[in-house]
């Protein structure tokens, strides 16, 4: 219940501005700490993670933190064998694409819109823990910072989880450009 109810906190002031603009933020600066915090769920699961050199960005760095951590921290959980993660991005315009390929459980393109909402969860607690949060938060901060969000996955052929942010450096504002979806 305080797992939840600290989630869910987190999830309301996403919804308040934070006053602060983007400022260029180093994904590889940002991956690194991210991959800090998940080394104990890391080392346990044998994971094996690999990336390329990721962008910067316009962004704010806790908040792309947050969602490092909680598309990495899913394919560390959301893994029945030793999980193996990869990382890159591709410059599409005046945006970064950035991709998180895993070799877990995959998810069903019925549910490919569904994971994204509030409490929205595909297994019980008992079998995978979680508050049904995570994704959501993701989809907010993403959606924030003028980027966009998905998924490209099947059961049981692991997950390919997709986001867009502006790129630093261009010349329009992150509220004004529109970052494009390309599935």
């Amino acid at each position: 219940m305080r797992t939840l109810i600290r989630d869910l906190l987190d999830f309301s002031r996403l919804t308040m501005e934070n006053g602060r603009p983007a400022v260029p933020v180093d994904c590889n600066a940002i991956l690194g700490l991210a991959l800090q915090h998940l080394q104990f769920k890391i080392s346990e699961s044998g994971a094996k993670i690999s990336f390329d050199r990721l962008p910067v960005v316009l962004a704010h760095d806790t908040r792309l933190l947050q969602v490092f951590q909680n598309l990495i921290g899913n394919a560390l959980k959301y893994c029945e064998t030793k999980p193996e993660i990869h990382i890159w991005a591709e410059r599409e315009g005046d945006c970064w694409r950035i991709a998180i390929r895993d070799n877990g459980i995959g998810i069903a393109p019925e549910h490919h819109e569904k994971i994204f909402g509030l409490f929205e969860r595909l297994h019980g607690r008992s079998e995978y823990p979680g508050t049904g949060i995570g994704l959501a938060s993701c989809k907010r901060i993403i959606e924030q910072e003028g980027g966009r969000i998905w998924v490209e996955s099947r059961s049981g052929s692991g997950s390919t989880f997709y986001f867009t942010l502006p790129a630093a450096g261009t010349k329009h504002s992150r509220r004004e450009m529109e970052c494009p979806v390309r599935v």
